[in-house]
């Protein structure tokens, strides 16, 4: 998010209503009913991007035994931090209390004093608090590709709920809500730090934490559904061009600047992982290029507001081959098991875009400039200390979060439920039905009445009847 709107919309949150000599010294702010209107279209396609976007991209990374699990994680995930955000997260991010630097104020708990005439900057209040819900909605939603297939739902929801009040909500406060992060200026437009490196950290350390999943590196656990996963990936892409644009909250040429580059840095994002994939495997994969998508859109997250669209380009397109790295060498040479690869897609791309964009920010190469006083050199400086303090924050609230869910519930699942599947095991449904009609039935009815341990033979379909004419 840029620096010279945050000033305003701080002020505007903080200070309503403003005291009586203040309304007659300056002029009210008064409704834009175009900025409303696109901000209104850019939440509600933000929303899109969440659910059913993350849901599907998601659900057709895993096994068909987990398909519904995950979505159902990824749904539950994000209206459970809705209310939550209502309740206390929007109070403790956007207004200012006696500990600002690193959290915010009380007095907007349950939205207190927030009314149909209230204002932020131009816009009106609820429609901002219903826009940054959804950053906080989709941020931890994201972390669940790290420990798909394994974690508990209850531990799910316990984790999360923790994990937004520990971790979020100081981290938006600290850089959007007039937190110390604030003023050190970073250039950081949209939340490559709040939102990807932030649940990149989170996923790593979870995927730690629980262990791999059973047959991890032994048994085939390819993708499932590559159609469902790009329908998603799809509505990840659009959704982002409203993640990013609309925190320029206004409809003018600047918003539409960082929609365009948020596009490019999908597409730049997508050659560069279909190039890189074509010279290391011989050919392109559409997972990698679904891949290359996201890891563009990461990239140019923190770097759409502060440079031009050929920097957004080159910046997505560079990000793409770190990212196939962290896919395919890191996370093998040292074993830890990223369901889907969300480090080696989102914390990857985050500091690889993060560094890059101080450089394509300068005036020279179409970029807007640094703040004032500050060269490429200090702003640089900068910008590596807040990614440095971004992952250190998150590793330490994330590992606090994961451990208060551990000895409350448990992290993970029986091994048999593992087995099973979470679908069965977890939510006594089942995503699909087994070729031969009533596989899926068996499966269910001896999951659901106490049998115990299923067999692979159980799991194995039928051998289907001969075809009736």
């Amino acid at each position: 998010m840029s620096k010279y709107w945050k000033s305003a919309l701080i002020a505007s949150a903080v200070l309503l209503p403003l005291p009586a000599m203040a309304q007659e010294a300056a002029p009210a702010p008064t409704l834009s009913v175009a900025d409303t209107v696109f901000v209104t279209m850019c939440a509600l396609f933000v929303m899109l991007m969440m659910v059913p976007g993350l849901a599907l991209f998601y659900a057709g990374l895993g096994r068909a035994k987990n398909v519904l699990s995950v979505m159902t994680q990824v749904v539950a995930t994000s209206a459970m931090v809705g209310v939550l955000w209502i309740f206390a997260g929007y109070s403790l991010t956007f207004v200012e209390s006696p500990f600002q630097a690193v959290i915010g104020g009380t007095s907007k708990l349950f939205l207190m004093g927030v009314g149909q005439n209230s204002l932020v900057g131009e816009l009106p209040e609820y429609l901002f608090i219903m826009f940054m819900m959804m950053f906080a909605a989709i941020t931890p939603a994201i972390i669940i590709g790290g420990f798909a297939e394994r974690m508990r739902f209850s531990a799910v929801l316990l984790f999360m709920a923790i994990w937004l009040f520990i971790n979020y909500v100081p981290m938006a406060h600290m850089a959007w809500g007039g937190g110390w992060v604030f003023d050190m200026e970073p250039q950081d437009f949209a939340g490559g730090n709040v939102v990807h490196l932030n649940a990149g950290i989170a996923a790593l350390l979870a995927a730690l934490m629980l262990g791999p999943r059973l047959g991890y590196r032994t048994t085939m656990m390819a993708p499932h559904n590559m159609t469902m996963t790009t329908m998603g990936g799809c509505m990840l892409w659009v959704g982002w061009l409203a993640f990013c644009g609309g925190c320029a909250l206004a409809a003018n040429g600047f918003s539409m600047m960082v929609m365009l580059n948020t596009f490019l840095g999908g597409a730049a994002g997508a050659m560069g992982w279909m190039a890189t994939e074509w010279l290391h495997r011989g050919r392109p994969s559409t997972l990698g290029l679904m891949s290359g998508v996201i890891a563009g859109l990461v990239a140019v997250t923190p770097a759409c507001g502060f440079v031009s669209p050929v920097g957004a380009i080159v910046i997505a397109f560079i990000a793409a081959p770190p990212c196939v790295w962290a896919v395919e060498y890191l996370k093998h040479r040292f074993g830890y098991d990223d369901s889907f690869d969300v480090f080696g897609i989102h914390g990857i791309a985050a500091v690889v875009g993060g560094v890059l964009t101080v450089v394509f920010a300068a005036e020279w190469l179409g970029g807007t400039g640094f703040p004032e006083g500050r060269n490429m050199g200090s702003q640089m400086v900068v910008q590596v200390g807040l990614i440095l303090f971004s992952i250190v924050y998150s590793l330490i609230s994330s590992f606090i979060a994961l451990k208060v869910t551990d000895v409350v519930v448990g992290l993970r699942v029986e091994p048999d439920d593992e087995m099973v599947g979470l679908d069965i095991a977890a939510h006594g449904e089942s995503g699909y039905r087994l070729d031969d009609g009533v596989g899926g039935e068996r499966l269910y009815t001896m999951a659901t009445q106490g049998h115990g341990p299923v067999s692979a033979a159980a799991m194995a379909p039928a051998k289907p009847e001969p075809a009736s004419r």
